[in-house]
């Protein structure tokens, strides 16, 4: 850990493409781990109207596969594995998770049954894995849904501190694709800034490894 602190400049703010390339040195773990970034917004998430969520389709995935579960009518099980799902079911999934089996990344539904999931939210909510339909995952387009989460679309929601946080990679990724995906996901940020929001929206962003320290980038070359 002192050696990998002391390849970054405490004081510094890098650019995206001078963090991107950094961050690949910074890991201290043997496996190939997951390179995140936390951005901190100028929003106050406990007023409704200030509430940043939504999701992005990140041009080269984040490296690891995604393990989908669709809960949907019969009708709509074909459709779901036919785009890849990992599972595809309704009532059983759902006697599962109100007995504490969450081992998913993500979920998929319908409006339909959305009536059913409510009573999970409880259990779903506070791991990220409730549906919504901002983020594209309470839909009637099952199929399309499925194949986005798996292409490397991922959903994200403002915390009660104000901070974003998503994995954008892996240390083995080039620097490039990490700068592109990490390009992509604060564009995204910056275009949900809520109208009620007052001074400077985003207020830092640090990229890292899964285990390592972080690097500040420049918030204004990337933003605005």
């Amino acid at each position: 850990m002192k050696a990998a602190l002391g390849k970054v400049e405490a004081d510094k703010e890098y650019s995206l493409s001078e963090a991107a390339a950094l961050v690949k040195d910074l890991s201290i773990t043997k496996f190939d781990a997951s390179v995140d970034i936390a951005v901190r917004l100028g929003v106050d998430p406990r007023k409704a109207d200030q509430m940043v969520r939504g999701s992005v389709k990140l041009p080269h995935g984040i490296g690891k596969s995604v393990r989908v579960l669709v809960l949907c009518t019969p009708e709509k099980e074909e459709e779901a594995k036919a785009a890849g799902a990992d599972m595809v079911g309704l009532d059983e999934y759902i006697e599962k998770i109100k007995n504490g089996w969450t081992d998913v990344d993500v979920i998929v539904t319908m409006p339909a049954v959305m009536g059913k999931i409510g009573a999970l939210g409880r259990i779903l909510g506070p791991r990220g894995l409730m549906p919504n339909p901002k983020t594209g995952t309470v839909t009637m387009e099952i199929g399309k849904a499925v194949e986005d989460v798996k292409a490397g679309k991922i959903d994200f929601k403002v915390d009660k501190y104000g901070i974003v946080h998503t994995t954008i990679g892996r240390t083995s990724f080039e620097a490039e694709k990490l700068q592109e995906n990490a390009r992509e996901f604060l564009q995204t940020i910056a275009k949900l800034k809520p109208s009620s929001a007052k001074g400077t929206y985003v207020q830092s962003i640090f990229m890292s490894p899964t285990m390592g320290p972080g690097v500040r980038v420049e918030a204004k070359t990337v933003v605005g």
